[in-house]
């Protein structure tokens, strides 16, 4: 079978002739974040004479020119996804705002995802457009727009008041999103006390020196796109809003930051609706379920992640500042973003820390040690066998047959005493308030839906004063981002391959994405791998790419022999 062709991405921005910014930045995200999963257009439309030390010289071509380059590369090389960066003047943001307009308005092609960075005002505070160019761009390209990205002092320009606090900075993104795109992110790569000497410092302001925190705002009918459950919130889903959070880099190096990011953020996308168009096709699909779940919110994460591994390689090249660095798709923990409640934080407890089977060997920590595999069966009954049979540290127990409250509560009192009895942690799959009621359980599971509600209803922190450890799923990398935001004792990945044993709404993961989850959680976390893990030839393989636990239902629950099941696993998992 041929190679899948790359996705189009078409950057339609200015030139940078120092290489650090402009179209020049665009090219090199999006051919290296997607590591050739997309092929980069341009349309240029200015012409800057500039190094590292500033801009010298700006000349926009005619907008036929514009209108030529756009057209041609329409008929030729139409694009999954576009970058539109500076609109110097009001007929070339009139152009492009027609352009859009049209692809958006023909039902012959599905329109192309558009990513605008409202290009206005340099770092140093130089307005690179007039009004009415900001005019033309907010009423002819915004409405068009799936996201777009101004950073401080370009979202104080649009929305003519100054940020100066968190809240500010939420109801200014919903004011934004009210002059027509579908989602907006106000970049924090600029703090909250920069360019202001009346923000009065505190602990709110303060998280923004610490942090370069985003703010992303998305509509509801952007956010309902790839929603797994249609009716139940993620701490992930964009409409609720969400801050994702990085340590800052002090750095001067970060050239070209913003152009880099909106091109990451198209290319994120691109590459996650080309594994969607090709899963179930003749096109071969690789079936990801983390790169097909790749939707506004994850690409906004992967691209974050992105542009602060670029930062902390940034080097000075001439005079002035040096540029980010384009490296590849994200590959470390030490650069990926969390997803966190507040952006006031700057601190929050973690929950009891584990460790993994194969870290206590050599630690000296006393963290308990996370068993190599942990069973999940639905009746007390399991319980006890489990809790007899060799080689058993913890087991979960999950509730499919009830949701009436007394009965769990009942099983759940049962099922700790046996464990207590026995020594095997028990962890409870969602029903956080019975197992705090029930007393003795070691864990709480949650998955994405239900630790958006057990946030809502105040349940971390009962859950930290219980004393009890946590543990997160996770399919997508916007829920890994939600899952380290609140500092768990383990992280689960799945589906790792098909399983039938519930409804599950990503489509599986696969080894590679296991080895990427584990690069992307910090080695102190341990990982988990769930689905379709059925005997302990499929739990070694698991382990080789590197997951330190297996969960397992039917491996256990359908052997003719359980405690030889059990042994075999635990040493596929050695």
């Amino acid at each position: 079978m041929p190679p899948r062709p790359p996705s189009i991405v078409l950057t339609i921005a200015g030139s940078d002739s120092g290489g650090g910014a402009g179209i020049q930045a665009d090219l090199k995200a999006i051919h290296t974040i997607s590591e050739g999963k997309c092929h980069g257009c341009s349309a240029i439309t200015c012409l800057t004479a500039q190094n590292s030390c500033g801009v010298t010289s700006l000349h926009s071509p005619p907008v036929d020119f514009l209108r030529s380059q756009l057209l041609a590369v329409e008929e030729d090389l139409y694009p999954s996804a576009v970058k539109i960066g500076m609109l110097g003047t009001k007929e070339l943001a009139d152009e492009v705002g027609s352009w859009l307009r049209k692809l958006k308005e023909n039902g012959d092609k599905r329109a192309p995802f558009v990513v605008c960075d409202p290009v206005m005002i340099t770092t140093s505070g130089h307005k690179l457009v007039d009004d009415t160019a900001k005019v033309a761009m907010i009423e002819k390209v915004f409405p068009y727009a799936d996201l777009v990205t101004p950073n401080k002092f370009e979202a104080e320009e649009l929305l003519g008041k100054t940020l100066c606090t968190p809240q500010d900075v939420e109801d200014g993104a919903r004011a934004i999103l009210a002059m027509g795109p579908r989602a907006v992110i106000i970049k924090g790569g600029h703090s909250l006390l920069e360019g202001n000497n009346k923000v009065v410092e505190s602990e709110e302001t303060n998280a923004s020196v610490g942090y370069a925190q985003d703010y992303l705002l998305l509509s509801d009918e952007s956010a309902a796109e790839g929603k797994p459950v249609k009716d139940k919130a993620r701490l992930c889903d964009g409409s609720r809003g969400v801050w994702i959070r990085n340590d800052r880099y002090d750095s001067a190096h970060t050239h070209g930051t913003g152009c880099t990011l909106s091109s990451a953020i198209a290319s994120a996308w691109a590459m996650g609706q080309r594994e969607r168009d090709a899963v179930g096709s003749a096109k071969g699909g690789e079936n990801i379920g983390a790169l097909c779940a790749m939707r506004l919110v994850d690409a906004c994460c992967v691209a974050k992640a992105y542009v602060n591994a670029g930062i902390a390689r940034g080097v000075q090249l001439g005079k002035g500042p040096g540029p980010v660095v384009h490296t590849g798709f994200p590959d470390s923990y030490k650069n990926f973003p969390t997803i966190e409640l507040s952006a006031s934080s700057t601190s929050m407890s973690s929950f009891p820390a584990m460790q993994s089977y194969h870290s206590a060997k050599s630690s000296s920590s006393s963290a308990p040690a996370l068993g190599r595999i942990l069973p999940i069966v639905d009746t007390v009954e399991w319980i006890e066998q489990l809790v007899s049979t060799p080689g058993i540290e913890d087991v979960q127990l999950r509730f499919k047959d009830t949701t009436d409250y007394d009965v769990i509560l009942d099983r759940i009192k049962r099922s700790s005493a046996l464990c207590q009895s026995a020594g095997v942690r028990l962890w409870i799959n969602d029903y956080w308030k019975a197992a705090i009621e029930a007393g003795g359980c070691f864990g709480i599971h949650l998955g994405q839906e239900d630790l958006a509600s057990c946030v809502d209803d105040g349940g971390l922190d009962l859950i930290r004063d219980a004393g009890l450890a946590f543990g997160v799923s996770t399919h997508s990398y916007s829920e890994l981002c939600a899952a380290l935001g609140v500092r768990p004792s383990y992280i689960s990945l799945g589906p790792v391959f098909s399983t039938q044993s519930k409804d599950v709404k990503f489509d599986p993961q696969g080894l590679e994405t296991v080895r990427q989850w584990r690069s992307l959680i910090p080695p102190t976390i341990p990982l988990i791998a769930i689905g379709g893990i059925g005997n302990a030839d499929v739990a070694k393989v698991v382990r080789g790419a590197g997951a330190e636990c297996s969960a397992v239902i039917g491996a256990v629950t359908k052997a003719d022999d359980v405690k030889k099941a059990v042994a075999d696993l635990n040493a596929a998992m050695e």
